[in-house]
């Protein structure tokens, strides 16, 4: 069964954009036009994943995912036309698992939908723990905790550390995390990954874990010091 989409935008030239990619790569879809109207159409219809725009009236995107978040997990794709830092952090902390700037490459949405899915049906192994030093990943329960404190990651964050925490000696470059997260053939600014990282930052720097990911310059990023 194809998964199900649901679109959610004001424009509803944006709205025909989107349905039409995701149709014609042969997903199914569901369209609303505000932040209300998405919350009763899930209610009833629930999807496999939701395209939202965060610059809406009345209930802009980011409330309707907080409103979302109180019973559900489903993973929310953000579209937003401020590509600016604190848009970015705003959607992450609220629950969103990616996001997409406008303009946008229908192609790009789909792919980015695609690795979101892939990662929401993936078997995992049994013994799903990675520990080093404070840090610990549990993949099955999707949970990060440093000593006894949670850390809330999105969906693209935990992959992210995940990746890092596997290889703790390792330096991986921009375009390696893009593969290794979002699939092969995938082409992404760096700048996607970079944003993904500076949120996993400022979390464990909240928690007092300030060096958590070292950047090396020149070269790319890798698990920091994970002890306080």
């Amino acid at each position: 069964m194809a998964n199900h989409i649901l679109i959610v935008d004001d424009d509803a030239r944006i709205r025909d954009v989107v349905r039409f990619a995701l149709e014609d790569s042969g997903f199914q879809t569901t369209e609303a036009a505000t932040g209300l109207d998405a919350l009763e159409r899930f209610s009833d219809h629930p999807a496999d994943l939701i395209v939202l725009d965060i610059g809406m009236p009345d209930m802009d995107g980011l409330d309707t995912c907080r409103e979302l978040r109180r019973t559900s997990s489903v993973p929310v794709l953000f579209l937003t036309a401020r590509d600016e830092e604190i848009d970015r952090i705003l959607g992450f902390q609220t629950g969103g698992d990616d996001y997409v700037t406008k303009p946008f490459s229908p192609r790009e949405l789909v792919l980015r939908i695609k690795a979101i899915l892939a990662r929401a049906v993936l078997p995992t192994p049994k013994d799903t723990s990675t520990v080093y030093q404070d840090l610990r990943l549990d993949e099955t329960a999707h949970r990060c905790t440093l000593a006894d404190a949670e850390v809330q990651l999105t969906g693209i964050e935990f992959a992210v550390l995940a990746i890092l925490t596997k290889a703790p000696d390792r330096v991986f470059s921009r375009s390696q995390l893009i593969e290794l997260v979002y699939g092969q053939n995938t082409y992404l600014s760096g700048r996607t990954v970079d944003s993904h990282i500076r949120n996993i930052r400022q979390k464990a720097r909240m928690l007092g874990y300030p060096e958590l990911i070292q950047t090396v310059h020149g070269v790319g990023v890798k698990l920091g010091n994970c002890q306080c």
